[in-house]
């Protein structure tokens, strides 16, 4: 990151540093995970064993077979959820496993 004489807001010049060393889709995967937390709660998340973000599709884990087909009839609501916490559209398809 070149140095710059004019001052930067901080929100600027991570935005910098990160779009300079190509960090946006290593940050998108932590984000998507932290927002699954988040969104879902304590009760499905102790059923969830991993949660993996590749391009736009979620992954999402889960030990228990019942709970999978119960979130699965909310796909859609859980994406709009999920995206509307993150603030973009990252999330297109998720996959319960």
């Amino acid at each position: 990151m070149s140095r710059k004489d004019s001052p930067q807001l901080l929100k600027e010049a991570l935005a910098g540093f990160i779009s300079e060393n190509k960090l946006e889709k290593g940050l998108d995967k932590v984000n998507a995970k932290d927002a699954w937390v988040q969104c879902m709660g304590s009760g499905v998340n102790s059923y969830t064993n991993e949660v993996r973000l590749e391009g736009s599709t979620l992954y999402v884990f889960l030990s228990s077979a019942v709970l999978r087909e119960e979130l699965s009839h909310g796909r859609s609501k859980i994406i709009d959820m999920l995206n509307e916490l993150l603030g973009k559209d990252m999330i297109q398809k998720i996959i319960l496993r």
